[in-house]
This record gives structure tokens, sequence and C-alpha cells, in this order.
């Protein structure tokens, strides 16, 4: 617990520091245009938001040491399998410093979703990511349609109707 909260600090800190030297501004809202990103997979492809234009695209910052991100993996999968043929897409970046241990844990939390790294940071200040898990659910237009801190098993149906909701208006 000790070196989880450690970790927390860090990449807490690396993110304010990454933040403060880009300029970044550090608060996104519902309605504002989804930041752009473009990073790389497990085998180096890039995934490219903007190419997933027209679909809606569930967007979730998640590392190796996140409690809560252990319970969400089982969840987007359910989400992507049941959706996915309606124009459904959930990308996973892992924002680990370190390679090695995103893949210890994909090891023992499968993902049937895109993962992609974004092991400088880029994208979690570009967010305003607050805390782990984060969820950014993006409309098929390109735009911020709900944003969630933290996994919490009693709100999975509040996400799911999120989804619906955004589905339904494509």
């Amino acid at each position: 617990m000790e070196r989880a909260f450690t970790q927390l600090v860090r990449a807490l800190v690396t993110g304010i520091v990454l933040l403060a030297q880009a300029g970044i501004a550090t608060a996104i809202s519902v309605g504002d245009p989804a930041p752009a990103f473009t990073l790389p997979s497990g085998n180096g492809d890039p995934v490219v938001l903007e190419r997933l234009r027209g679909q809606v695209v569930y967007v979730d910052f998640w590392a190796s040491w996140c409690g809560p991100c252990r319970r969400s993996f089982p969840w987007m999968n359910a989400m992507q399998r049941k959706y996915g043929s309606r124009g459904f897409t959930v990308v996973a970046i892992n924002v680990d410093k370190k390679r090695f241990d995103a893949q210890r844990f994909l090891q023992q939390n499968a993902a049937a979703f895109a993962l992609v790294y974004d092991e400088a940071g880029i994208t979690l200040a570009a967010y305003g990511v607050k805390g782990m898990p984060s969820s950014y659910l993006i409309d098929a237009r390109g735009n911020i349609a709900f944003i969630e801190t933290g996994f919490f098993d009693e709100r999975k149906d509040v996400l799911e109707e999120k989804i619906k909701t955004s589905l339904a208006g494509r």
C-alpha cells in the first residue's frame, strides 16, 4: 500500500511538472473538443484519436499500480464486446514510466480493446487527469461527452447508459 501511494505521488508530481513545463491547461470539461493524440500500441502501430472520429470512444487512463484499474478492465472488455459493432471503441492509455510494469499487469488483466502507451505523460497532461483511472467518453463529433475519475462498481450502469446515449446520438 505504501509503495502504491509513493508511486501515485510520483506520478502526480511528474504530471504537474509536465503541465507547468508545457504550459498546458489543467482542466477540460464536458462539451470541449477532446485533446488529440497519437500514441503507440504494444506492437508499435500508432493509434490516432482523429482516425476514430465518427465513433464513440471511451478513453481510459490507467497504470499498473492502480487497484481500481484491475476492476475496470473486465467491464471495459464487456463494453467493447457489447457495443463495438455499433461504433464504440475503448482506448486504454497506460501511463507507467516502464512498459514492463504495464506488461506484467496485462498478464493478469486481459484487454480486448486498444491499448496504447504514454510513458512521457503528455496525453495525461493534455486531459488534465486528476486520478487513476480516469475516463473520458468522446462522442462521434470528437467532443467530451462525460468524464469519470475513479472506477466504482456501483456506477457501471451510469457509465453504460452514457455510452448508449452517445451511440444513439451518432
